[in-house]
């Protein structure tokens, strides 16, 4: 019987280790059951992490670690400097009832508004707030704001008191755009959504992989992770990364007389890769892979540049370029420097004021900033949790004087 025991022991130990060793072997040369293995030990490593976060006792999936802990929540380097208007920041509310929110500072910084996000109302049957992260967002003139969520399964237009006018399923991220004739843009995974601003209604969908790349034959500028093979067309991984959508509306399109109205611009990350598509052909019209690595927010200017929000993910320092499309020429128009880090290797947002001011949201550090022309700090908000962290911040938008309508923010007194 002894015998016996330690043979089935024996077996035992030396089944585990033939495992180990093919589990190193299948990871090393990516063959099954890798991705398996891989997203495994994924889970079991952000279930480590983030336990807290998933009892709802720390929002730790929202939090980075601070660099000062003497920080202040709002620092203003140029008061004479600050435009006129108000901003709106969105992420975390970690003081108020509901963890998702956006908050309205008038120039002096001072809270005007805030709207309070119920995720779980919106969507009952899907994550809990803690797990999703408000990341699109655009505010409309009767303060009602639409919002999209990372890891989230809707799109949905609020009013200024937090109520839903109108919710969208579907795994809408990153970003959402506003166009002409009351319609915005977003993304759903890998597909071009257009909707209705007053209904949510779908009106068109674009899938990047049919009617972009394949109806008009552009693999060799968009299939660049793909796999050795001699029947088909194989992605590896996340291939594109599609973090935003903007289209050319009619007050910009002069300033582009190689686009036309209602084309989109489209920044894909992985590839590196910023275009501007005709949304009717699924057509390029423009491309380039760099010199952004890992970019964001790609904007159109009014004097005919395209500004993107360059991440240079693994480098240490981010940054924002400005590119002509007609010329191909680009210059860095903002970088930090010995007194302004800035820096963050995923997310981030941007927005070039009329006056050449740039607002910046700094994800991975918690910070948003705005700039002067010449790249000199006007001010920089904290989005301070506690002494040794920040929260996430995603969105942060600049709106003149006179956007909102005078009752916008009418909202019953809280019961």
């Amino acid at each position: 019987m002894t015998g016996d025991r330690l043979l089935r022991s024996a077996f035992v130990v030396s089944f585990g280790i033939l495992c180990i060793t093919f589990g190193v072997f299948a990871v090393i040369y990516r063959v099954f059951p890798a991705p398996q293995i891989i997203e495994a030990r994924a889970t079991v490593m952000d279930l480590a992490e983030h336990w807290r976060n998933d009892l709802a006792l720390e929002p730790t999936r929202h939090l980075v670690p601070a660099d000062d802990p003497q920080r202040v929540a709002f620092r203003v380097e140029q008061p004479a400097s600050i435009p006129a208007g108000q901003i709106i920041i969105g992420g975390l509310a970690p003081d108020r009832a509901l963890l998702q929110g956006a908050t309205l500072y008038d120039e002096q910084g001072n809270e005007r508004h805030h709207w309070a996000i119920d995720y779980e109302a919106l969507d009952p049957e899907g994550e809990k707030q803690e797990n999703v992260m408000l990341h699109g967002m655009l505010a409309f003139p009767d303060g009602s704001i639409a919002v999209a969520f990372d890891n989230g399964n809707v799109i949905a237009r609020i009013d200024a008191c937090g109520e839903p006018l109108w919710v969208t399923p579907g795994r809408y991220h990153h970003v959402v755009a506003n166009g002409d004739d009351g319609v915005i843009w977003s993304w759903v995974n890998e597909i071009l959504m257009k909707l209705d601003a007053e209904t949510g209604n779908v009106l068109e969908s674009i899938h990047l992989k049919r009617d972009i790349i394949g109806a008009q034959n552009q693999y060799g500028v968009f299939s660049i992770h793909t796999a050795e093979n001699p029947d088909q067309i194989v992605y590896q991984g996340s291939a594109f990364h599609s973090n935003d959508v903007e289209p050319l509306t009619e007050d910009l399109a002069a300033a582009f007389p190689m686009f036309e109205t209602g084309d989109l611009l489209i920044s894909l990350r992985e590839l590196n890769l910023v275009a501007v598509i005709d949304p009717e052909t699924g057509l390029l019209k423009w491309w380039k892979h760099g010199p952004w690595f890992r970019q964001h927010d790609p904007d159109f200017l009014p004097d005919g540049r395209i500004s993107v929000f360059d991440n240079q993910m693994g480098l240490g320092a981010s940054r924002i370029i400005a590119i002509d499309p007609a010329t191909d020429a680009w210059d860095v128009t903002f970088e930090g420097d010995s007194d302004i880090s800035f820096y963050t290797w995923q997310r981030g947002t941007h927005q070039v004021l009329d006056n050449g001011a740039i607002l910046m949201t700094e994800p991975e550090q918690g910070r948003v900033l705005l700039a002067d022309a010449d790249g000199g700090l006007i001010w920089q908000r904290e989005m301070i949790f506690d002494e040794t962290q920040n929260h996430i911040v995603t969105a942060a938008a600049h709106y003149p004087p006179g956007f909102f309508e005078h009752d916008a923010f009418d909202c019953p007194p809280a019961s």
